[in-house]
């Protein structure tokens, strides 16, 4: 059985940003896209893969010198679905035993969550793996098995992965507190959120 392989989708638009661009906000020193690569590394859970629009110049800068793979996705105007079908076709190529999905605007997810997520995995290969709020609220991480790529390759529109989870064999793993679904979306969710930290 192949290694674990890390999915960011990064080829969408920040629709809702009303012109600024949600991937580059800062999470510490960094923007919000490399720091889910940095995590996502550092979690040592498997290969990190990103994906991009083409162009996208200032995405690709802050990936510099990064450990990402980068899979160009042409046509990313169509939505999230793009995105998963280009990530699982790439971990199918390589022979990856699931593909562990992190959104690059949830910048509570630490390293450590996504190790978890993967090592679950390792237990069981055959189950989808979930992470939680801690009241049970299903979120992110999600790991999908390699059983499910071939779904994934047929997502359409921008529903996520929500018709492949439907069927599935769904296991939560709680994490701490909210982290599990902080989702920013807007300019306004971006600053009641640096205001919450310390």
């Amino acid at each position: 059985m192949g290694e674990v392989h890390i999915l960011i989708p990064a080829a969408g638009a920040s629709r809702r940003m009303r012109g600024a661009d949600k991937l580059l906000e800062r999470v510490g020193d960094v923007p919000a896209l490399r720091h889910s690569v940095d995590i996502a590394a550092a979690s040592e859970a498997g290969t990190v893969w990103v994906t991009l629009q083409p162009g996208a110049e200032a995405r690709r800068a802050a990936l510099a010198e990064s450990p990402a793979r980068i899979v160009e996705v042409p046509d990313w105007a169509e939505g999230m679905a793009a995105s998963l079908r280009a990530g699982a076709q790439a971990a199918a190529a390589a022979g990856a035993s699931g593909l562990l999905v992190i959104l690059p605007d949830m910048p509570e997810i630490e390293a450590g969550d996504i190790r978890r997520v993967a090592e679950a995995h390792q237990r069981d290969h055959h189950a989808v793996w979930r992470g939680a709020a801690k009241d049970g609220t299903p979120g992110h991480p999600v790991l999908l098995p390699q059983r499910l790529f071939a779904d994934m390759a047929r997502l359409s529109g921008d529903q996520g992965a929500r018709a492949v989870l439907a069927g599935g064999d769904v296991r939560l793993l709680p994490l701490p507190g909210r982290r599990a679904i902080t989702d920013l979306d807007t300019p306004e969710e971006w600053a009641a959120w640096r205001a919450r930290q310390p």
